[in-house]
């Protein structure tokens, strides 16, 4: 078990071959057409998002874990009512998950030793330590998250500061894009009410989880004492790019910087939604699975 989590990848790891600069550049140098709004785009990015039945794509991203770069290639196919999630990576490690099965654990082949396929929590420390999201969250439901206003958040100032830029090319393909700029990110100090997690002071602050873990040596699944301190991002990035299909309105890219640089970029591609998707395909049997 412990081996896994030395050689386990995040399924959402990989290069990323445009930089920030140029794709602002492109962006910001064609004039937006005025055929579409931010708030168009906005809607239909996330009703697209939303009303996804099944999904196939091709994920190349990058994530910063401490002072390092993680990068992976990955397969991902899913379907969403019900959620039923397989991942392969480019190691061969795969991962499946399937609501209502298994305890609520996922099926993991680590692609090394012990070489057996493993039961482990999506949410536990195998599956977590090295990556920003959990495998339950594979897809395109952290975009989403980044543009919604909630009364639950302190402050939607950040969700609000997404504008429509222009279009630009990307990887051969036809982008609208969205950036926001946040100057204003920085870390807080917040103090931890009664039965607080680190899920909700993510929620409240629309931060995500992973940077409260890390900022403040937390363990995860760790319950946070009632009244610590915490230093908390008031805001998920400091620059965040969200280049959209004009066809599918799903991302074909998201970059997002923070204080220190580069957080975390994902780019899809050969994304295929709302076609059928054979059951027998989540399941371990499955003709070329290891599991």
């Amino acid at each position: 078990m412990a081996s896994l989590h030395k050689f386990y990848l995040s399924p959402l790891r990989s290069v990323w071959p445009l930089g920030a600069a140029a794709l602002l550049t492109s962006a910001s140098s064609a004039a937006p057409p005025g055929t579409i709004t931010t708030e168009q785009l906005t809607t239909r990015l996330s009703v697209a998002i939303e009303s996804l039945r099944t999904l196939r794509c091709t994920v190349e991203a990058q994530e910063r874990i401490g002072n390092h770069i993680n990068r992976a290639h990955s397969l991902m196919k899913l379907t969403y009512r019900p959620l039923r999630i397989y991942i392969k990576n480019q190691k061969g490690i795969e991962v499946l998950w399937v609501a209502g099965q298994n305890d609520g654990d996922a099926w993991v082949y680590p692609a090394s030793f012990p070489y057996v396929t493993l039961s482990l929590d999506p949410n536990g420390r195998l599956m977590r330590g090295n990556q920003h999201h959990t495998a339950l969250q594979a897809g395109f439901g952290t975009i989403a998250d980044l543009l919604r206003t909630t009364g639950l958040r302190h402050d939607n100032a950040y969700s609000r500061s997404f504008r429509y830029v222009g279009d630009t090319t990307l990887q051969g393909r036809p982008s609208h894009v969205l950036r926001s700029d946040f100057p204003q990110f920085r870390y807080v100090n917040y103090k931890a009410g009664k039965n607080e997690t680190v899920a909700t002071v993510a929620e409240r602050f629309g931060c995500g989880e992973f940077r409260i873990i890390e900022r403040n040596a937390l363990s995860i699944g760790e319950q946070i004492p009632e009244g610590k301190l915490l230093q908390v991002p008031n805001a998920y990035g400091r620059r965040t790019i969200v280049c959209v299909d004009p066809k599918t309105f799903l991302p074909t890219m998201v970059q997002v910087n923070d204080d220190r640089g580069l957080f975390e970029k994902f780019e899809f591609s050969e994304v295929v939604p709302n076609l059928s998707i054979p059951p027998e395909e989540f399941t371990r049997d499955y003709n070329g699975y290891k599991l």
